[in-house]
C-alpha cells in the first residue's frame, strides 16, 4: 500500500512514523522543499514526489495541511485520484472542508476526520511515533463516505491507537471551538497581556514564571499559519465561545473587586469539579 501524506510536520510526520507496518511505501508531499528533504533524512517519509505525481500513485492520502489549504486542494485530489483511493484529512475545522466536497462525485472517497492530538512545536523535527496513542479522532459525516474508505481509515486509527467519536461537521465545529480553539485564543491573549505589561522587564517574567503560567501559555508557541486559518474557518463558534469565556472573566472580576469572598470560593470550588468531568 502505498500512503501520501501531504504536509510532513508535526501531525502528518507523526501519522507516518506511527502508520509503520501498515504501508508498503510513505511517499512525502510538502510545499516546503526544506521540510521534505529532512522528513526522508529523519525516515518520516521514504521518498519525496510532486503532488499531482504522488495522488496518482496513492492508496490513502493524508491531508495535514493548514485547514484553508485542505480545503482548497481536496476537491482537485478527488478529480485526479484512483476510484479505489481513500482520502482524509486531519484539520481542526470540519464544516467549511466538507461543504466543499459535498456534492462531489467521488465524496464517498473521502472521510473527513481530525485525530485530536498535538503539541505546541511544529515541522517534521516535532514529529514523533505515539503522538496519537490513546488519543480521540473524531470522525464527521460517516453516512457520507463509503464502506471501504471508511474502514481504510478505521485501520489506520486503530495502527495509531485512537478511539473514534462521529459526528456532524457543524456539531464538531461547534465543541472544540470550546475544548481547543478557545483555549489556543486564552494563551496567545495571555502571552500578549503580560508581555504589553512587562515590555521592558523580560528577564523578571521568566525570573517569576511558575509552572502554572508556562502550562497555560505553551501552546501560545503554536504555528500562526496553522491557527489564523482555524480561527477564521471556525469565527462563528469561536466568536461565541469567546463571548461566553469574557462573561465568565468579568464576573470573576466583579467577584474580586468587591471583595465577595465567599461566591469567590464557591465558583472556584465550581471550577474544580472539571476533574470529574474529564474523568467522564
Amino acid at each position: 500500500m502505498n500512503i501520501v501524506v501531504i504536509g510532513t510536520g508535526l501531525i502528518g510526520g507523526s501519522m507516518a512514523l506511527s502508520a509503520r507496518g501498515f504501508e508498503t511505501k510513505i511517499i512525502g508531499v510538502d510545499a516546503s522543499e526544506e521540510n521534505l528533504k529532512k522528513a526522508i533524512e529523519l525516515g518520516i517519509v521514504d521518498m519525496g514526489m510532486p503532488l499531482e505525481q504522488a495522488v496518482l500513485v496513492a492508496d490513502l492520502i493524508i491531508i495535514s495541511i493548514p485547514v484553508d489549504a485542505a480545503r482548497e486542494m481536496l476537491p482537485s485530489i478527488l478529480d485526479t485520484m484512483r476510484d479505489d483511493a481513500v482520502v482524509i484529512d486531519t484539520g481542526s475545522t470540519k464544516a467549511g472542508i466538507c461543504g466543499k466536497v459535498r456534492n462531489h462525485p467521488r465524496r464517498g472517497n473521502f472521510v473527513a476526520s481530525h485525530p485530536m492530538a498535538g503539541t505546541e512545536f511544529s515541522g517534521p523535527t516535532a514529529a514523533f511515533a505515539g503522538l496519537f496513542k490513546d488519543k480521540k479522532a473524531i470522525i464527521c459525516e460517516k453516512e457520507l463516505s463509503s464502506d471501504f474508505a471508511l474502514k481504510r481509515a478505521l485501520t489506520l486509527y486503530k495502527l495509531l491507537g485512537m478511539s473514534v467519536l462521529y459526528m456532524s461537521a457543524e456539531d464538531h465545529d461547534k465543541h472544540i471551538a470550546y475544548v481547543s480553539h478557545l483555549t489556543h485564543v486564552i494563551a496567545y491573549a495571555l502571552s500578549l497581556t503580560v508581555q504589553e505589561i512587562e515590555k521592558n522587564e523580560e528577564k523578571k517574567i521568566f525570573e517569576m514564571a511558575g509552572s502554572g503560567f508556562a502550562s497555560t501559555v505553551r501552546i501560545a508557541k503554536s504555528s500562526s499559519a496553522m491557527w489564523t486559518p482555524i480561527f477564521r474557518q471556525n469565527a462563528r463558534f469561536l466568536t461565541k465561545s469567546i463571548d461566553t469565556y469574557i462573561d465568565v472573566l468579568n464576573h470573576f472580576k466583579q467577584l474580586i473587586a468587591e471583595d465577595r469572598t465567599d461566591e469567590l470560593y464557591n465558583e472556584i470550588k465550581e471550577a474544580n469539579r472539571i476533574k470529574d468531568v474529564l474523568k467522564g
